[in-house]
């Protein structure tokens, strides 16, 4: 049987880039988008375009209230195109960033953090258990920027910390129904994450690269495909684990 993924914020960056590695290996994948339903349509056909089935439903991550209509529409989403009452993996990849000092933090940008990035997938996941298949799997998104400190990164940081805190527990809670949950941890990227800053700022790109071992910074396609991967029958012994994937960032 055909496995369903469910994508948080796939409609662009690294979330676009594994949903369409998934779409790659065979895969079929339910979309979430915010409010760019234009890029979420695009990614959707470019999946269907390999003769994939794929479907994108509005969510926002951080509003915690809206998780049991959601689930409500995924299950009709569910049925009518698959007509089956379960998917497969779910991998928490929407976020944003802020970068700011901790003297600086606003409440304002330090509850957004908790609310998408920590409380979002918390409470996501709740939602979505009774739809999640036994023998499952559940990927959450994480940070290089919880193993270092470089200035500026400290809520940011803190919630993905927290998150990787949350996967231990999720393998150890959902093991008995045989799902597999883990941490992916990229290294800085070229994506439009904080304005596209690694991408379009050629002197914070150089910094990022001489600090990294393979001495580039990453881009989309180190990451999705890694994802991708991480779901399929060959690591299905993978538990609990925070696997970084930058290139070997500041060793």
């Amino acid at each position: 049987m055909t496995k369903i993924t469910l994508v948080t914020g796939a409609s662009r960056g690294l979330g676009r880039n594994a949903a369409v590695s998934i779409a790659r290996r065979g895969g079929d994948l339910v979309l979430t988008y915010r409010s760019r339903d234009d890029e979420a349509a695009a990614t959707v056909a470019e999946i269907q375009a390999m003769g994939r089935k794929a479907v994108a439903l509005r969510l926002d991550t951080g509003d915690v209230a809206s998780f049991g209509a959601f689930a409500d529409r995924l299950r009709a989403a569910l049925d009518e195109t698959w007509q089956r009452p379960t998917f497969d993996h779910l991998v928490n990849n929407a976020g944003h960033g802020e970068h700011a000092s901790i003297a600086d933090t606003t409440e304002a940008q330090f509850d957004r953090l908790v609310d998408v990035h920590f409380k979002g997938v918390f409470f996501l996941t709740q939602a979505l258990l009774p739809l999640l298949a036994d023998g499952g799997r559940i990927v959450n998104l994480s940070s290089g920027l919880t193993r270092i400190a470089p200035p500026g990164w400290s809520a940011y940081a803190a919630v993905k910390g927290a998150v990787e805190v949350l996967t231990r527990y999720m393998a150890s809670e959902l093991g008995p129904r045989g799902i597999a949950v883990n941490t992916v941890a990229p290294g800085a990227i070229e994506t439009d994450f904080l304005g596209g800053a690694v991408r379009d700022t050629p002197d914070l790109n150089r910094t990022y690269a001489g600090m990294t071992a393979l001495g580039r910074v990453g881009v989309p396609d180190d990451i999705g495909p890694m994802i991708a991967s991480l779901l399929s029958p060959d690591n299905r012994w993978i538990n609990a684990q925070r696997i970084e994937v930058s290139g070997g960032l500041r060793l």
